[in-house]
């Protein structure tokens, strides 16, 4: 997956969990949790569904990982080869 495939998946991940949220405003650096109003429940809602999205298994351990936009795009765009 390229990077901007990535930053697709994870905008259509976050927009199932979060239908209302401006993702589309989200800057790189952004802290996904706090721009968006996630709770603990939203965010695993939101690992599952793109885990889903990317058909990989996404681990706890790799939690910290999608903190931001930017991180995430990272981490999604390297673990499907990207």
């Amino acid at each position: 997956m390229t990077p901007e495939q990535a930053t697709r998946a994870i905008s259509e991940a976050l927009t199932r969990v979060a239908p209302d949220a401006d993702v589309g405003g989200l800057a790189p650096g952004d802290d996904l949790r706090d721009a968006l109003e996630l709770d603990s429940l939203d965010f695993l809602a939101f690992v599952e569904a793109l885990s889903d999205r990317i058909g990989r298994r996404i681990d706890e351990d790799d939690y910290p990982k999608l903190a931001t936009l930017g991180s995430a795009r990272d981490f999604v765009a390297a673990r499907t080869g990207g």
